[in-house]
């Protein structure tokens, strides 16, 4: 059986929380708390590409506050 989290033929949810950080999720699994929809359901390369385009600072929201950036 294919992992759901690699399956590269699956539909997929980018999932964001509440510190901008992004999640690729199976669309059939429900959103754990704390996370919302950001992109999907799509295809597993649509939503890589969302990833890449949109989740360009991998520090946590909190920390870039925190900077004042």
């Amino acid at each position: 059986m294919t992992n759901p989290f690699e399956d590269p033929d699956g539909t997929y949810l980018v999932l964001v929380n509440d510190e901008n950080q992004h999640s690729l999720w199976p669309s059939f699994v429900d959103v754990p708390d704390g996370w919302r929809t950001a992109h999907g359901p799509a295809g597993r390369q649509a939503c890589l590409e969302y990833v890449e385009q949109h989740w360009t600072d991998m520090r946590p929201q909190s920390l870039i506050d925190s900077m004042g950036e």
